[in-house]
């Protein structure tokens, strides 16, 4: 592991904003930090960078432990949420910054700084003040001043926060190529988990200062261990009584399950397609329709439990009140510390060829 932290602890007046966090971060990867407020994700990160120091616990970084080196000595870089650009200098001489510092010659500064404006997409603007800058453009200038002293390690607290909807999601898709195409390991805290999922190699999950799941996007999301992260990650909901649907059975110590909208699908009750299925279906009535761009978000009532369906905009259009049949084909239910994925009985009975189709 490039980054290796050791059972870190830290409290802030008798809180604890870390409890014995240990994690590996390999080299060239980008990883991600996510967890709602307080959960100790970037107090973690003000570790790593040395803005902080742990009440226990080792940082070791590329094999040596840092602990005691102060944070201009570990040869990272920061970029921070609301940029910290020093508004009376230019955008050359923000980049130029930590060169400056570290009293390279004006030649290697110059060389340097052309190449990362030219590598980030600010060639031609470095003759502005940040104000004259869009967000995303200042956002380019902060990663690019932390690019320029060439750090072991990247650190970015909430780098997309403080830029609209529309710019955030251009900027991820560059950080994450930028990244990858520089090689610099790097970390990054967020409480977005779509932004999470769309940029890191590996996500981090922490809730009260504690690491409650790492792993790949993917693992994450198909295979939460705990109930947190079964509920945090994905538009989910939280069912009690989950045995009363057509096909689940109560789990011994289980008491709530979590349906995410993807594993609920409706069709309309005059389908002459469904007749396979009825017994692993249950009736509902649509309680509200959300527009969502890609598709219409539906809640409905079923036996008493709101759940969420999401369905394409291909299909015939529903309206409040309409019944429709509603098929649950898995979901989470929490047994004990693990979260544990059940499927609907009665679908595996059917031939899959006779399984309705979410067209229909």
């Amino acid at each position: 592991m490039y980054l290796e932290l050791k059972n870190i602890n830290k409290s802030f007046a008798g809180f604890k904003a870390a409890r014995d966090v240990s994690l590996g971060v390999e080299k060239g990867s980008l990883t991600a930090l996510l967890g709602p407020s307080g959960s100790g994700k970037t107090t973690v990160l003000r570790i790593i960078a040395g803005l902080e120091a742990p009440d226990s616990g080792e940082i070791i970084l590329d094999g040596r432990s840092v602990n005691e080196l102060p944070g201009s000595q570990r040869g990272i870089g920061f970029v921070f949420q609301n940029y910290a650009l020093f508004r009376y200098m230019t955008v050359y001489d923000n980049i130029a910054f930590g060169l400056q510092v570290q009293k390279k010659n004006k030649k290697e500064i110059k060389e340097r700084v052309v190449e990362l404006m030219e590598l980030t997409g600010l060639a031609g603007l470095e003759k502005r003040y940040p104000n004259q800058l869009s967000g995303g453009q200042r956002q380019r200038v902060a990663f690019a001043r932390a690019l320029a002293p060439n750090p072991q390690l990247l650190l970015l607290d909430e780098p997309f926060a403080a830029i609209d909807a529309k710019v955030r999601g251009e900027l991820r898709l560059w950080l994450k190529n930028m990244i990858h195409r520089l090689g610099v390991t790097s970390i990054f805290v967020t409480h977005d988990q779509s932004e999470a999922v769309e940029v890191a190699d590996q996500i981090v999950i922490m809730n009260e200062g504690q690491i409650e799941q790492s792993g790949t996007p993917l693992q994450i999301y198909k295979r939460p261990r705990t109930p947190f992260v079964a509920q945090f990650v994905g538009d989910s909901s939280v069912i009690e009584g989950y045995e009363r649907f057509a096909g689940f059975q109560r789990v011994p110590g289980a008491d709530k399950a979590v349906l995410r909208p993807e594993f609920v699908e409706c069709f309309r009750p005059d389908n002459k397609k469904l007749a396979a299925a009825m017994g692993a279906m249950e009736r509902g009535t649509i309680q509200e329709i959300v527009f969502k761009g890609h598709c219409m978000e539906l809640t409905l009532s079923v036996q008493g439990a709101g759940l969420r369906a999401q369905r394409s905009l291909e299909r015939r259009p529903v309206q409040l009140g309409d019944e429709m049949m509603v098929l649950i084909y898995r979901m989470y239910v929490f047994d004990g510390e693990n979260a544990r994925l059940l499927e609907n009985q009665e679908l595996l009975k059917i031939p899959p060829d006779q399984v309705p189709a979410a067209q229909m």
